[in-house]
Parts: structure tokens; sequence; C-alpha cells
């Protein structure tokens, strides 16, 4: 019997959809995340935006497209939003939300309504057909550990959010923050094949297990033997002393993925982001008077209600004052439920050329900090087409094996890219 797990939406999804793959594995199905035929289809879906949540309805009748008589296993963000929405279509057998994805694996265990792969070995009662809706997450949900590859894993530390930005309905649909035990973390991460682990969480910088924060579970996965790279950070984490703990770790590469969403003070109080500009230019400052290569990856919202042309330009100077690597630039997109749908938004015709604007800005500077690396060496991971350094520059070298790390010398400009010359396996 076959499984498809299809999932949309961030890396928490993804690493939490591995692990449903390795339950699936266990319970006697041939698993792929590859949308095609399946006996048993499993969708992890996202609320992030309007049209993530659009599209994780419009998933379901595409699996049955491939196969109208399979039935569908619905999980996630937009399930937990609007579980009817799910649970009216026609082939779907059970819906749950985004903090209980370990029920998915006790419904098909104990579903008498599910094609057999063999007798199930998860133990307890079997679940109600259909479910969802708003749930309160007060701990951390263990998963199986997750189907790995040679190249990339992502491990699940932190669930949940406290930050209630004004624009966010994550809070509302994953609960309350809570993380995983250090021990756990440990044990999976040392039995994990993978040469670079990334630590997910929806607020990774709220990781605190007893007396550990986020800087101390670094220095526990010191030893393990992969490069380390971290999912998004607040600025608020990026202080001296985690600094200082993850240059001791010596395995946590110098990549930053510090979330902004606006350049303009004005604006990140409406957000209710707890920072100001000055605070963040003098986080990215502290990062790199410690790494001076490093890479800081950003997002921006473009076009949040209120936002004035002085605001905006703000925005845009502030990819040159922070020395972006990287910006992953959005307009602004009303949802329901949060504070922001109930403030005026602005036109979208000048949200429309106040992207454009961003976009240009956005390459412009990712140009600038490829081009700082040209004749230097570095190491990378490759995957199956193309890699990644460990300041993450996107490289290509055609004689590169997918999971090999190398030392490589970058060359010159290519695709998206640098071309990186091999100068040996390690």
């Amino acid at each position: 019997m076959k499984a498809c797990v299809f999932t949309l939406g961030c890396k928490q999804n993804e690493a939490e959809s591995a692990s449903l793959m390795r339950g699936l594995t266990e319970l006697g199905y041939e698993v792929t995340d590859e949308l095609g035929y399946a006996d048993l289809y499993l969708l992890n879906t996202c609320a992030v935006t309007a049209e993530a949540e659009k599209k994780s309805r419009q998933a379901v009748a595409r699996m049955r497209k491939f196969n109208p008589s399979a039935p569908v296993i619905v999980c996630g963000c937009a399930s937990e939003h609007n579980a009817v929405a799910f649970a009216e279509r026609e082939g779907v057998l059970f819906v749950t939300g985004a903090m209980h994805k370990d029920k998915v694996l006790e419904m098909v265990a104990h579903s008498e309504a599910l094609p057999r792969a063999h007798a199930p070995s998860l133990g307890g009662p079997s679940p109600p057909p259909r479910e969802g809706g708003r749930g309160v997450g007060t701990s951390f949900c263990e998963l199986p550990f997750p189907v790995r590859t040679k190249t990339r894993a992502y491990l699940r530390v932190q669930d949940g959010c406290n930050r209630f930005c004004s624009y966010c309905l994550i809070p509302y649909l994953r609960g309350r923050s809570r993380s995983r035990k250090k021990e756990s973390v440990l044990g999976e991460a040392m039995q994990c094949s993978a040469r670079e682990i990334v630590l997910t969480g929806i607020d990774l910088s709220d990781y605190r297990d007893g007396d550990t924060d986020l800087g101390g579970l670094l220095l526990l996965l010191k030893d393990v033997p992969a490069r380390i790279r971290l999912g998004s950070l607040e600025v608020g984490a990026v202080t001296e002393e985690f600094l200082k703990k993850m240059e001791a770790a010596g395995n946590v590469v110098p990549h930053f993925h510090l979330s902004l969403q606006s350049g303009s003070t004005a604006v990140l109080r409406a957000m209710n982001r707890k920072y100001t500009r000055e605070e963040y230019l003098a986080a990215c400052e502290r990062i790199y008077a410690r790494f001076p290569d490093a890479a800081i990856t950003t997002d921006i919202i473009v076009g949040f209600p209120a936002e004035t042309e002085e605001d905006f330009e703000d925005s845009l100077s502030i990819i040159d004052a922070a020395r972006f690597s990287r910006v992953h630039a959005f307009p602004f997109s009303p949802r329901e439920g949060t504070v922001a749908y109930k403030m005026k938004d602005i036109s979208p015709t000048v949200k429309k050329e106040r992207m454009e604007r961003m976009l240009r800005a956005a390459e412009e500077a990712e140009t600038r900090y490829m081009l700082r690396f040209l004749g230097k060496e570095g190491t990378a991971l490759f995957e199956s087409d193309g890699g990644y350094t460990e300041n993450y520059l996107r490289v290509y070298n055609e004689a590169a094996r997918e999971g090999g790390l190398y030392r490589v010398r970058l060359v010159r400009r290519e695709k998206d890219g640098i071309y990186a010359e091999i100068l040996e396996e390690l």
C-alpha cells in the first residue's frame, strides 16, 4: 500500500511531515512526498496567508484526481483555522489541526476505513472520524524521528508562539510557546545521518527547557557530527551571550535568518513587534562583530496598513544598513481574526509599485553579498541541484554528488548563485 504525504507551508510543517512519513513507514506503507497515485493521502496544510489556506483546500481536489477512491487525512494550520472547510470535502476521512498531529498516526493505525498495510502497531483508542478547530497547546507534541536524507534534516525543537503580531494567526492556531526536552533533541540529533541539521520552531528564539535556552542547546549539540543551521530568530535572541555560545559550539554555521517585517519603527509598533529599527541594526552589528562574513537573511512585509512612503523608504534603506544577503519580500495580506484585519488597507496600486521597488533592492543586495566572496574558499553541502555554503550562498558544480560536503573556491556567477570549483571532499 502506498501513502502520499503532501506538505504546504513552513519548515516546521516539513519536519512534522517527515515524522509522519516515518510513522507511516513503520505501519507498513510505502511512503512518498511526491504528489501522484496513492492508496492514502495525508495533507499537511498552511494558513499563514489567505492564499496559502486556499491552496491547502485546493490540494484535496488535486489528490483525488490521482485516485478518487483513496481516503484523505488533513492536518495543519489551515484545518485548525477552519476544520469544516476540509471535513465537508468529498473523500476526506479525518481532520485534525496543527497541535495534534500525533493523532494522525493513531487514526491510520486503528481506522477500519483505511487500506491496511499490515496490523497496526500503535496503541490507544481509535479517534473520532472528524475533528479540528482551535485547540490549546500546552505541551510539546512528540512525533517519530523523521525520515532523513543524507543532505539536510529539519529538527523540531519548539512549537507555538506568544508574540501575537497584529498580522499573524499562528499563535491562535499553533497555541502557546512550548519547547522540546533537550534530551529528546539531542537523542534525535545524534541518530541523524544528515550532514546538516536545521533547528526549527515556530518561535525558535523562545526555546527553553528548564535552565537551557537556545544558546545552551547549541552547546549540548556541539558533538553532533553535522553542521547546525538555525531557523528564524527574533531580534531579542541576538545577545552577546548567545553569540558566544554559538561560537563556542563550533559546528553552527554563520547564517542568521533575523526576522524584520519592516524597517520603520512606527510600522513595527503597529505590527506589535517588540523592537525598533535601531535595536534591529544593533543586533546585526553584534553578529558582524563576531562573524564578519555572516549571512543575515530576513522577511519584509510591503504595504502594511497605514505604511506611508516614508515608512516604506525606511524598509528600503535598512537593506543596505543591515547588509542583508537575501530578502524575502511579500505584500501584506489581511487575515480575518487578526488585529490588522480591521485596519484600513492601502491601495493595491501603491502596494504593487512598492513591491516592485522592494524586489529590485533585494536583488541588488543579494548580488552585492555574493560578489564579496568571488575568489574565496569555503565549504559547501550539495543537494540534487546545487548546494549551499555555510553562509548560505547558492553554489553549483556538475561534478558534485548529492549529500557531498566539499571545500570549494567560489569562481563566478552562475544561474541564481555561484559556480564553485571543488578543491576536496570533506
